[in-house]
């Protein structure tokens, strides 16, 4: 697939209100990596908007379905789940051939990492990525199973709520995105650090899959829909790193 050249209207400026502070001392890794310095704002170049964009190459059969990717004579283990939804820029247009990558933990919610620190168990049969590219409409969709809550070493009983993680490349540099998909009615949601440095609950709720019982897949695996804007002021923000926008 080949790159498109990017639109070359500049991007709208991005909600400083709706986006977190950088410096957010209960999320601790903020203290040490927060600007020092007041932020600039500079008008976005020609390059940014046009390229260079992610070189796509070859996508596998398996590489949207996390349950089978990394099978070793058999299926991950845990709720089966479809996560689907579109990629749009920040007027409503769909994106089409746009790279969409996700890693998680697995149903124990532990990661496949070396130095992974959570003593839960690991699957065999899972590898926690995959990767897609979105169609015509700017659909996306893979299949994996729900991951797990894990404690991290934030605080003193501090937990990460089931995320999966979503990395994206749009058609102009600018376009890049990193950010996390939450599931409807968790209740450690509202309770992890990171998204508590969100103020705007809209934006919180931007992070949050709905579940979509009409997409279900009959009995196999239940539909999560988590749609994501690329790049300005209505984009889908990454906690408090504002590069991702």
């Amino acid at each position: 697939m080949r790159n498109s050249i990017g639109d070359q209207r500049p991007f709208y400026p991005r909600d400083r209100a709706l986006h977190p502070p950088a410096f957010t001392p209960n999320y601790k890794s903020t203290v040490l990596r927060a600007p020092q310095q007041a932020l600039l704002s500079l008008e976005s170049s020609l390059s940014e908007r046009t390229g260079p964009a992610f070189g796509h190459g070859l996508i596998g059969a398996l590489d949207n379905d996390l349950i089978r990717n990394y099978g070793h004579g058999g299926e991950a283990i845990g709720q089966r789940i479809v996560v689907y939804g579109r990629v749009l820029d920040e007027d409503g247009r769909p994106q089409a051939g746009t790279l969409v990558e996700f890693w998680q933990a697995n149903a124990g919610g532990r990661y496949r990492h070396k130095k992974e620190g959570y003593q839960a168990a690991l699957d065999p049969n899972f590898g926690g990525c995959g990767r897609t590219l979105t169609d015509q409409d700017g659909v996306y969709s893979f299949r994996t199973v729900k991951p797990g809550a894990y404690p991290w070493p934030n605080g003193v009983n501090d937990w990460r709520p089931a995320h999966i993680h979503f990395s994206l490349f749009g058609h102009a540099f600018a376009q890049r995105l990193i950010t996390q998909m939450y599931f409807e009615g968790d209740p450690m949601i509202r309770q992890c650090p990171i998204v508590r440095t969100i103020a705007d609950d809209a934006a919180i709720e931007q992070l949050t899959a709905r579940l979509d019982r009409q997409n279900t897949l009959p009995m196999d695996a239940l539909a999560y829909r988590f749609d994501i804007v690329l790049r300005g002021r209505r984009s889908t923000v990454f906690e408090n790193k504002l590069e991702g926008n």
